[in-house]
C-alpha cells in the first residue's frame, strides 16, 4: 500500500509482511464462469506465498494452466452440482433438483463430517466459497470463518426451479439457504441477484482473468490475417447442440468455437478451439462474442470491450409461433412473489433478520401493497391501528393479545415489501398470504400451565389447568428463525386423498415426516385430515392460515395443543362446523396421536379448548370430561419457571413410560383375573347370581371383577394397589419378556419394541397416586386460607415432582428449580421471615421444559421468583422465562370474522 507523509509528500510503499495462511476454497463445478473467476483471485493468493486447497468438480486445467506453485493444491470433489443442462441453454429444473438432492441432500452429514475433518487437517485458516452451500456450514461445524465471493446464490436459483417443478422440494431451498447464513459476510460481484441469506456484504468490482498475449500473437497463432472479422462462439464450456452452417457467416468471417464436441464437423469458415484454449486472449482478439449471458464470458466481454450477441431474436421469433418459454401457470408477480417467500426468506441463523431485496416488488393490484407510515412487528409493537378490518362476528374480549393480533394483519396489509427495513421472513411471506378483500376468520387457543395431574392425564386422571398464554390463528408460521424449521408449507388437499377416501393417519404421519424442516405443519395441516377422516368434511376450497404464537416452544406449556386447537377452530369457524370445544379438543388429541405421532393424553386439548381466565380445570381424563372449573382463591399464585431444557411429548422417555404404564395396567388386570378364577370353585360360572360373597371376601370378588377388567389405572386406589399388586410388579421388563407372558399392552398410540427394557413400577404407581394427590391438591383449595392450606399444596406438587423422577421423567434443570424453590421455603435468616413460596413439580410430559411454583400472591413472592431466575442463571448461564396469569380457552373465546375496511 502507499501512505502519504506528515509533510504532504508521499512516502515510500510500506507492506505489512504476510503471514502465511491456508485458504481452503470450494467452487462449484457448474460451468466454468465460477473456476475462471475464482482462478485470479486463488492466483493472487498463492502469489502472496499462501497455500490454497481449490476443492471443485471444475477441470484441472483450469488452474494448472495458470498457476504452476506447490502452494496450489487441487481436491476434485463433487459436492454441489449446480443446474442439469440438456444443452447449453437448456435448464432441467426438476432433474437439477433431484440430482441436488442425491449429490448433497441424501449424504450430508456425510459430507459434513468429512469436510470437517479435512479442514482441520489441512489447519485451514479461512474458507471460502463460490458458491458451495455446505462449505460454509462445514467450516461452522469446525470453527473456521468463511466467506463466499459470487453474484447469485443456489437458493436463489432453485426456488425459481421450485415454483416450476413441484413444491415439495423447497427443504433444498431452505437447506442452502440455512448453509449460507453461517458465511460471515459476502463479497459480492457486480450483476447480482439478491441474497439475502448473506447478513453482511461488501460490493467488489468484476473479477477477470488477465490476459497472456496480444491481438496479433493470437492471431499469429491461428493463421488468421488482422483484417478478417472473427466472432467467438461461447456458451459456457458446454456445447450449444447446434449445427452450425457455413452461410450462416457473413463473407471473410471467421467464428472460433469454445466447447464443441470432438465428433462434431465444422465448415471451413469455423476454427474449433481445443477444450483447454485460454478463452481470455481469444476474445481480446476478436471482433465480437455470440454466447450465454453467464458471469465469465460477460464480464470478461466488458473487461476486454468486446461487443457481446446473445440470443433474443430467436426467442422472440419462436414465441410468435406459439411456442412457451414462460410456464402459464402463474402470473409473473406470483412466481416473482413466491420465489422470494420460498426461496430467500427462508432458513436462517437464530437471531439473524432478513431484509426483502430492494428490487422485490408486486403489483398493487394483486397483493393490495400500500405505503404504510410506521413499522410494524408481530408483537403488536406498532402504532398502526387495527381498524383497518371491520369485525362482522365475534368479541375481542379486550384481550391484549387479540388487538395485536389485529395490529399486526394491519400492518401486514400495509407491508411495503419494497422497504429496506430489516424484517423477519414470516412477515414477509405472512403479506401476500391472504386475499385481503376476502373475509378472515380469527380464531384463538391458549397454551396451559400443568398445575397436577401431568402423565396421568393417559390413565384416566382427575387433572389440574390452567389455561394461559395463546396462539392465533387466522400456513406460514411466525418464530421460525428461532428453530431449525420452515417458515412456509402448502400443499394439495389431493395429497390427502386416496381415491375418494382420506389417506389413513399412518400415511399422512409418513408425509410430514419426510423433511423434519416442515414436520411442524403436521399440527396444522393434520386437523384438516381429521376432520376429512372421522366428521366426513370434504374440503373443495382453497385455505390459507397463518399462525402466531406466543406460546414457547419445549418449555411443557403444550405448544403444540394450542395450535391445533387454534387452527380447528378457525376452519370450523370458516366452513360453518359446529363443534362442541370438548369433542374439538378430542379431535385435536387425534392430530397429536395420530398424525404427529406423539403419545400424549387429551389434558392439553381439552385446557386449551375448555379452560377459563383465573380458574384451575379440573378434569377426568376417562377420556375427556370436565367435572368443574375451580376459582383460583384469591391469595394463591401459580408461576411457570422454564428450566430452558427443551421437551417433547414424542421423545422416547415420555412415550417409554406411556408403555411402561400401560403394562403394569395389564398385569394388574392379568393378576386380578388370576385372583379371581382362584377363588371361585371351578365349577361356578364366573358371573353365576348363587355364589356366596361371604366366601370370597379375603380378595372381594366384586373388586376382582371390576379391577379385571378395568380401563383406566387411576381408578385402582392406592390402598388396593399396595394391598394386592404393588409386591407383584417388576421394576424393569424386556419388551421381549412382556409379550411373550402378556401379548398386548393394549394402547392404540404406542408400540413395544421386544428389545428394549422398560421400567414398570414406578410408572404404574404414579398416575395411581397422582390421581389420589390431585383429588387432595382439589379439595384442599377450599380449605382455610392459612399457611398450612399452602404447606399442603406445596407438599403435594412436591410428591408429583419426584414421582416424575422416579418414572424417568426428570431433568437437571426442572429439579435444580424445585430445590431452589425448597431453598428458598425453608431457609431461616431473619430477612425472609415467613414463606412465601411452598412448593414446586415438574409439568406437563416431562424430561425438561418448565416447572410450575405455587405461592403466596403478594410481591414478596414475585421478588422470591425473580431471586430464583438469577440464581439458576448463575448456576447455570440461562436465565429461565416466567410464565404467569390465565387466559380463556378457544371454546370460551369463539371465533372473529373479519373483513379489511374499503380504503
Amino acid at each position: 500500500m502507499r501512505v502519504r507523509g506528515g509533510d504532504g509528500d508521499e512516502a515510500a510503499a510500506v507492506t505489512a509482511p504476510p503471514q502465511h495462511l491456508v485458504f481452503a476454497y470450494y467452487i462449484t463445478g457448474h460451468g466454468f464462469g465460477h473456476a475462471t473467476r475464482a482462478l485470479e483471485v486463488v492466483r493472487h493468493l498463492v502469489a502472496a506465498g499462501h497455500d490454497v486447497h481449490v476443492v471443485t468438480a471444475a477441470p484441472e486445467f483450469v488452474f494448472t494452466t495458470e498457476i504452476a506453485s506447490p502452494c496450489l493444491h487441487i481436491r476434485k470433489v463433487l459436492l454441489d452440482c449446480g443446474a442439469v443442462q440438456a444443452d447449453a441453454l437448456t435448464v432441467d429444473r426438476l432433474a437439477s433438483l433431484e440430482k441436488y438432492h442425491q449429490t448433497a441432500v441424501v449424504p450430508r452429514e456425510s459430507i459434513l463430517r468429512t469436510e470437517v475433518e479435512w479442514l482441520n487437517s489441512i489447519k485451514a485458516d479461512l474458507v471460502v466459497s463460490d458458491v458451495v452451500p455446505v462449505a460454509c456450514r462445514a467450516a461452522a461445524d469446525a470453527g473456521i470463518r468463511s466467506v463466499c465471493v459470487t453474484n447469485f446464490s443456489w437458493d436463489f436459483i432453485y426456488a425459481e426451479y421450485v415454483v416450476a417443478a413441484g413444491h415439495h422440494h423447497r427443504s433444498i431451498v431452505w437447506q442452502i439457504a440455512e448453509d449460507y447464513s453461517h458465511c460471515e459476510f459476502l463479497l459480492r460481484l457486480p450483476g447480482y441477484c439478491p441474497m439475502p441469506a448473506f447478513r453482511d456484504v461488501i460490493d467488489v468490482p468484476l473479477v477477470v482473468r488477465r490476459l497472456h498475449k496480444s491481438r496479433f500473437e493470437v492471431r499469429k497463432e491461428l493463421g488468421i490475417a488482422d483484417d478478417v472479422k472473427v466472432v467467438i462462439f461461447n456458451f459456457g464450456g458446454q456445447p450449444a447442440g447446434w449445427e452450425l452452417k457455413k452461410e450462416w457467416l457473413p463473407d471473410g468471417w471467421l467464428c472460433l468455437v469454445c466447447g464443441a464436441s470432438n465428433t462434431q464437423e465444422l465448415p471451413p469458415n469455423f476454427i474449433k478451439l481445443a477444450k483447454d484454449a485460454y478463452t481470455p486472449d481469444l476474445m481480446a482478439a476478436s471482433d465480437c462474442m455470440l454466447g450465454k449471458i453467464g458471469y465469465g464470458t460477460v464480464s470478461e466481454a466488458l473487461a476486454y470491450k468486446l461487443p457481446f450477441v446473445f440470443v433474443a431474436a430467436h426467442i422472440i421469433q419462436d414465441t410468435a409461433v406459439g411456442k412457451k418459454y414462460i410456464s402459464g401457470k402463474l402470473s409473473g408477480a406470483r412466481r416473482l412473489r413466491d420465489a422470494i417467500v420460498l426461496g430467500y426468506q427462508l432458513q436462517r441463523a437464530p437471531g439473524r433478520d432478513v431484509g426483502i431485496p430492494d428490487w422485490y416488488s408486486l403489483s398493487e393490484k394483486e397483493i393490495g401493497v400500500r405505503p404504510t407510515p410506521t413499522s410494524l412487528d408481530m408483537n403488536g409493537s406498532a402504532e398502526s391501528s387495527f381498524e383497518d378490518f371491520e369485525i362482522l362476528h365475534g368479541d375481542m374480549q379486550g384481550l391484549t393479545d387479540t388487538m395485536s393480533f389485529l395490529k399486526s394483519l394491519s400492518g401486514l396489509v400495509g407491508n411495503d415489501p419494497r422497504s429496506s427495513e430489516k424484517q423477519p421472513r414470516e412477515r414477509a411471506a405472512a403479506s401476500v398470504l391472504f386475499d385481503w378483500e376476502e373475509d378472515i376468520y380469527v380464531a384463538r387457543a391458549p397454551g396451559r400451565l400443568d398445575v397436577m395431574g401431568g402423565i396421568a392425564d393417559y390413565s384416566g386422571s382427575l387433572v389440574l389447568q390452567v389455561s394461559n398464554w395463546v396462539n392465533m390463528c387466522g400456513q406460514v408460521s411466525f418464530g421460525s428463525e428461532l428453530s431449525n424449521r420452515a417458515p412456509t408449507f402448502d400443499m394439495d388437499l389431493s395429497d390427502f386423498m386416496d381415491g375418494d377416501k382420506p389417506i389413513s393417519y399412518d400415511k399422512a404421519k409418513e408425509y410430514f415426516s419426510r423433511d423434519p424442516s416442515q414436520k411442524w405443519a403436521a399440527y396444522v395441516a393434520g386437523t384438516v385430515l381429521v376432520l376429512m377422516t372421522e366428521l366426513g368434511v370434504r374440503f373443495t376450497d382453497s385455505m390459507n392460515i397463518l399462525v402466531s404464537s406466543s406460546v414457547p416452544e419445549g418449555k411443557g406449556v403444550s405448544s403444540s395443543a394450542s395450535v391445533e386447537v387454534a387452527t380447528m377452530s378457525a376452519i370450523a369457524a370458516a366452513y360453518g362446523l359446529n363443534i362442541s370445544p370438548r369433542d374439538l379438543a378430542l379431535l385435536c388429541q387425534k392430530v397429536e396421536n395420530r398424525v404427529v405421532g406423539a403419545p400424549c393424553g387429551v389434558m392439553d386439548q381439552m385446557t386449551s379448548a375448555c379452560g377459563e381466565a383465573n380458574k384451575l380445570l379440573a378434569m377426568v381424563c376417562q377420556p375427556a370430561e370436565v367435572k368443574e372449573l375451580v376459582s383460583i382463591p384469591t391469595h394463591i399464585r401459580f408461576w411457570g419457571l422454564d428450566s430452558g431444557i427443551r421437551h417433547s411429548v414424542g421423545g422416547t422417555d415420555y412415550g417409554s413410560v406411556r408403555v411402561g404404564t400401560y403394562m403394569g395396567r395389564k398385569m394388574i388386570k392379568c393378576a386380578a383375573s388370576d385372583l379371581l378364577s382362584g377363588s371361585l370353585p371351578s365349577c361356578v360360572p364366573m358371573h353365576s347370581e348363587d355364589i356366596n360373597p361371604d366366601e370370597y371376601e379375603e380378595h372381594g370378588v366384586d373388586l376382582l371383577r371390576t379391577e379385571a377388567s378395568m380401563e383406566y389405572l387411576c381408578n385402582l386406589p392406592p390402598h388396593r394397589y399396595e394391598a394386592v399388586y404393588a409386591k407383584d410388579i417388576p421394576e424393569i421388563i424386556t419388551g421381549d419378556a412382556f409379550l411373550k407372558k402378556y401379548g398386548d399392552h393394549n394402547d392404540a398410540v404406542t408400540v413395544i419394541d421386544p428389545k428394549r427394557s422398560y421400567s414398570v413400577k414406578a410408572p404404574t404407581r404414579h398416575p395411581i397416586y397422582e390421581n389420589f394427590r390431585v383429588e387432595a391438591f382439589k379439595a384442599l383449595l377450599t380449605a382455610a386460607k392459612t399457611d398450612e392450606q399452602l404447606s399442603a399444596l406445596g407438599e403435594l406438587m412436591y410428591q408429583c415432582h419426584y414421582s416424575y423422577n422416579a418414572c424417568g421423567l426428570g431433568s437437571d434443570g426442572t429439579d435444580r428449580l424445585v430445590n431452589l424453590v425448597q431453598e428458598i421455603q425453608h431457609r431461616k435468616t431473619s430477612r425472609a421471615g415467613v414463606p412465601t413460596l411452598f412448593g414446586a413439580k415438574i409439568t406437563g410430559g416431562g424430561s425438561g421444559g418448565s416447572v410450575c411454583v405455587i405461592g403466596k400472591n403478594c410481591l414478596r413472592s414475585s421478588e422470591e421468583i425473580f431471586e430464583i431466575q438469577k440464581r439458576y442463571k448463575a448456576a447455570t448461564g440461562y436465565l429461565p422465562i416466567v410464565f404467569e396469569g390465565s387466559s380463556p380457552g378457544a371454546g370460551k373465546f369463539g371465533y372473529l370474522k373479519i373483513r379489511r375496511r374499503s380504503t
